[in-house]
C-alpha cells in the first residue's frame, strides 16, 4: 500500500532503483502523499516517478513535490475527446536529456495529426477540468444518498481516507470516482446494462461519461479473492465523469440502481 510510508520503506531492496505510484489510484481513488514519497526516495537515492493521468496537471503538479519524472496519458484527459493514443513524460531537462535518444530510437514518436489533436484539447482542458471536477463531486454525493450503494471511493467526500491529503496537495479532487453496489458481479452487470446515457467503455477521461467494471477489465486476471483482499469488490464500478449536465448523470444511474 503506497499510501503507508513505512511499507514502501519496508519493500525498498538493495538492487531498487525507481519509486512507481499513481497521484491517484485505479479503481480505490487512493491518494499518495508525493512530498512523503520524495523524502524517501531521496533518503535511499531512488528516483520518483508519478502517473499523474487520474489528476490531470490541472489537479495536481507532482514536480513541485520533488518528484523526479511525471507520466501523463495524452489519450485522457489533456487531449480529451477520446480521439488520439499518446503520452508524455516531464521532467528536469538533465533527465529528459537521457530519455530523448531512447524514445526517439525505440519509434515511440507520435504523428504530426495526433499531435495537432494534442494541442486541439490543450485549448479546452481548464474548462473540461472544472466541469469534470464538479460533476465528480456531485456525482459522488449522489451516489453515496442511493439505496444498494455500500461505498463510493472519491477523495472529495469527507469521509475518505485521504481527504485533506487531497485538499493540500490537489486543487480539486478529479473526474474518477468509483462505487460499489451490494450483490457482486450479477448486481454490477444488471446497473451497467440498465444504463442509458453513460456507455461502458474501459478507457476514460473524455467529455462524456463511461463506466468500467474491473472485475471484468482492469482486474480480471486476478481471483475474486485476490481482488477482496486489495479492497476491489467485484460489485465496484469505475465512473469516469464526463461534462454533461450533471442532473442527467444522476438521474441516469438513479434509474440503473432503482430495484425494479
Amino acid at each position: 500500500d503506497v499510501t503507508q510510508a513505512y511499507r514502501i520503506e519496508e519493500a525498498i531492496k538493495p538492487n531498487t532503483k525507481v519509486l512507481f505510484v499513481e497521484t491517484i489510484s485505479n479503481p480505490l481513488m487512493k491518494v499518495v502523499d508525493l512530498a512523503a514519497l520524495a523524502a524517501i526516495k531521496r533518503g535511499y537515492g531512488l528516483y520518483l516517478l508519478v502517473d499523474n493521468t487520474f489528476a490531470s496537471p490541472l489537479v495536481c503538479r507532482p514536480l513541485e513535490y520533488g518528484v523526479d519524472l511525471v507520466l501523463e496519458s495524452l489519450t485522457k484527459y489533456i487531449n480529451g475527446h477520446s480521439d488520439v493514443t499518446g503520452g508524455a513524460v516531464v521532467g528536469s531537462k538533465e533527465i529528459i536529456d537521457r530519455i530523448r535518444p531512447l524514445h526517439i530510437n525505440m519509434g515511440g514518436v507520435p504523428s504530426p495529426f495526433d499531435c495537432w489533436l494534442v494541442m486541439r484539447g490543450l485549448k479546452t482542458l481548464p474548462l473540461r477540468m472544472k466541469q469534470h471536477c464538479s460533476n465528480a463531486l456531485l456525482v459522488a454525493e449522489f451516489l453515496a444518498t442511493q439505496p444498494g450503494v455500500t461505498h463510493v471511493h472519491y477523495p472529495g467526500l469527507p469521509g475518505h481516507p485521504h481527504y485533506k491529503l487531497a485538499q493540500r496537495q490537489m486543487s480539486a479532487y478529479g473526474g474518477m470516482l468509483s462505487f460499489v453496489v451490494a450483490g457482486g458481479c450479477y448486481a454490477a452487470d444488471k446497473v451497467i446494462r440498465r444504463l442509458k446515457l453513460v456507455e461502458f467503455v474501459p478507457s476514460l477521461a473524455g467529455v462524456a461519461t463511461t463506466i468500467s467494471h474491473p472485475a471484468k477489465t482492469s482486474h480480471r486476471g486476478m481471483t475474486s479473492f485476490d481482488r477482496a483482499k486489495l479492497g476491489i469488490d467485484d460489485g465496484m464500478i469505475r465512473v469516469s465523469v464526463g461534462i454533461e449536465d450533471p442532473e442527467d448523470i444522476c438521474a441516469d444511474f438513479e434509474q440503473a440502481l432503482r430495484n425494479d
